[in-house]
């Protein structure tokens, strides 16, 4: 893996009108031709990514999106694109220009502050249009950066930049550990990565390569196996590990093969709490006990790739669910940044890891599925959920276990 992964970077979403200049701050910020600029309004269609390296902040992701006054049945397809890239922004850039400066754009700045998303507001041509007073009164008084710029001249760029740099959320600056929370320096954590058909041609998954890293990084060591061979591993060692993670298709044979008393879980469980929210996933997979034949289930995965024989989210996962409810349910399956609009319909959405996916994206999708009133969990808490084990599969996570043992005694 030579580049930092789009999940790990911070999304810089860059929004306004139609030609209030864009693409032309993307291109100067960048320093290349990444968005086709042109007086044609609406050049821009689908949002166009650029990853780079801001230093000193570090690696970013620039999403350069369409006119939100886009007009027409096109149009329309353009702003839904857009407003889907609101769902992913961690820092919002507006970019207005003085005569246009409005409603439009005071609108906007609210949606973003609606969703606890940071603002800068950048004035472009000021080469054309020096007078700005409205615009910097309006920042001033909601306590918003406003940076008066030309991507013409290059005026005000630098200050911009800096901006850029200074303005962004905490999380994003100290995020959170995959497992280095869980462990301490020295010590051994197993990791079980299954070589099956969708494993990728010589290499490790996203979730595997990123949690050998945080161990490293915390100055703990990982031994790493096929499910196969775990048994043989845990025999072999002088001392049990602190941790065994496992792929969660696996987690019935690790399950059993891992001796009580060594805590154990997932790598979809490990990016269940670091990208969304492990508690509210856990409440979600409470919800499949009220699941009935005929029921309609939302599978959503963050990557795009056609599926293969066994595949675990359009075959094991559906397979699994329709064992534990005893009877046919309904599979819905989307992938990538499509995401439905009417999730009232469905009586369960399943998420995978979203290890692809940053988490501002993984906790809109939460949040929009609580606004429906659907709930949601996750690929890796569904698969324990169903075997029996997700008490055991929670052992290191005291919240989420906790709110698990309330749905037990409850019952």
């Amino acid at each position: 893996m030579k580049n930092t992964p789009k999940g790990m970077r911070l999304h810089i979403g860059i929004y306004g009108r139609r030609n209030a200049g864009k693409s032309s701050l993307l291109n100067v910020i960048t320093g290349q031709q990444t968005s086709i600029v042109s007086e044609t309004p609406g050049t821009t269609t689908d949002p166009v990514e650029k990853p780079m390296e801001l230093l000193p902040l570090g690696p970013v992701l620039f999403i350069d999106t369409a006119g939100l006054d886009d007009i027409g049945a096109l149009g329309e397809l353009r702003i839904q694109k857009t407003k889907n890239a609101i769902d992913r922004t961690d820092l919002a850039v507006v970019v207005t220009t003085p005569p246009e400066w409005g409603d439009f754009e005071k609108e906007l700045i609210t949606r973003f502050k609606n969703k606890n998303i940071p603002v800068i507001l950048a004035i472009n041509k000021i080469d054309l249009f020096p007078e700005y007073t409205q615009v910097k009164n309006y920042a001033g008084e909601n306590n918003i950066p406003c940076l008066p710029l030309s991507t013409i001249t290059r005026k005000g760029i630098d200050d911009f930049r800096n901006v850029l740099i200074n303005q962004n959320p905490e999380e994003i600056l100290k995020p959170e550990k995959i497992v280095g929370d869980l462990i301490s320096p020295g010590e051994l954590v197993v990791l079980v990565t299954p070589i099956d058909k969708e494993a990728p041609k010589g290499r490790l998954i996203l979730p595997q390569v990123q949690t050998i890293r945080d161990i490293l990084d915390h100055n703990a060591y990982c031994l790493v196996v096929k499910e196969d061979e775990l048994k043989h591993a845990l025999e072999r060692l002088k001392q049990p590990p602190a941790l065994v993670v496992t792929d969660s298709q696996a987690f019935f044979k690790v399950n059993n093969d891992t001796p009580p008393g060594i805590p154990l879980t997932s790598f979809s469980i490990l990016f269940a709490r670091l990208k969304g929210d492990l508690e509210a996933f856990v409440r979600g997979a409470i919800q499949i006990e009220k699941l009935k034949a005929g029921d309609h289930v939302l599978i959503a995965e963050a990557c795009t790739h056609h599926p293969i024989e066994d595949d675990i989210g359009t075959i094991k996962i559906p397979r699994w669910l329709m064992q534990y409810v005893g009877g046919e349910l309904h599979f819905t399956h989307r992938r990538g940044h499509d995401f439905p609009d009417n999730l009232n319909d469905y009586q369960l959405a399943i998420h995978c890891g979203a290890c692809t996916f940053n988490p501002k994206l993984m906790r809109s999708r939460i949040d929009r599925c609580n606004e429906a009133g659907t709930p949601i969990t996750n690929y890796g808490v569904t698969i324990a959920y169903t075997l029996g084990i997700l008490d055991r599969a929670l052992e290191p996570f005291p919240a989420a276990l906790e709110v698990f043992r309330s749905h037990v005694l409850d019952k």
